[in-house]
């Protein structure tokens, strides 16, 4: 989807700093990304409270290998 915005100059910068991507599309996209993720997890854990998984599942053991593109 192509979009024009208004974004924080410095912000963006820090963002590019910290994250290391060369261009402004690949801050925005990382950091959308960042914030589903972190939305995702936030779920993820609320259904754990309410023991639908199993009190063993290791969903850090499960995101590292999602991480590094294992199932």
């Amino acid at each position: 989807m192509r979009t024009n915005i208004v974004l924080d100059d410095d912000l963006v910068d820090e963002a590019m700093h910290f994250s290391h991507v060369k261009t402004k599309r690949e801050v925005v996209d990382l950091a959308l990304q960042e914030l589903v993720a972190r939305y995702r997890q936030r779920q993820l854990k609320r259904l754990k409270g309410r023991q639908l998984i199993d009190d063993d599942y290791d969903d850090r053991r499960v995101r590292q290998g999602m991480n590094r593109g294992i199932g």
